[in-house]
């Protein structure tokens, strides 16, 4: 008896006809009716993806013959290795400012920068040192200088 128990578990018992066996019929209805609702849904994804390349010729609306294949023409890109830092304090009555640069890109002594406020040139500096990690002193020669502004090479 204590052989049939499982068997009994997973049949039918005659006496309760609203239980069901535990493991489904792997032919299970179920499963082909979301067959055909899943395979439309890869197939939509799919052709998404291998839609159609157009082959025509772009024409380029700046100046250059009409039928041009603007892909022809490669893009450059240069990164920016212009030299920019921040003012980071001010002295009006000493006429110098502390600057601060990222680590590892330092002004030279004596070179010229140029302070912009929102844009707008306010300001010329020369690199008068001394330098301590990334913060180094320059002279304010023309114009003025605020917390923030941010000086470039020219």
């Amino acid at each position: 008896m204590l052989t049939d128990f499982p068997n009994a578990l997973l049949s039918r018992s005659p006496s309760c006809e609203h239980y069901s066996r535990v493991d489904r019929n792997p032919a299970d209805p179920f499963t082909a009716a979301m067959r055909l609702p899943f395979m439309l849904a890869i197939t939509l994804l799919f052709s998404g993806c291998a839609g159609s390349r157009s082959s025509q010729s772009h024409v380029s609306s700046g100046g250059g013959a009409e039928g041009t294949n603007v892909s022809n023409k490669r893009l450059v890109v240069t990164p920016d290795t212009s030299l920019v830092g921040k003012v980071a304090r001010v002295n009006v009555a000493g006429r110098f400012v502390v600057l601060n640069f990222p680590i590892g890109r330092m002004p030279l002594l004596e070179q010229r920068l140029n302070l912009y406020r929102h844009g707008l040139k306010v300001g010329e500096v020369r690199i008068a040192g001394p330098q301590d990690d990334d913060n180094i002193v320059a002279d304010l020669l023309t114009g003025d200088a605020e917390v923030g502004d941010q000086a470039r090479t020219k």
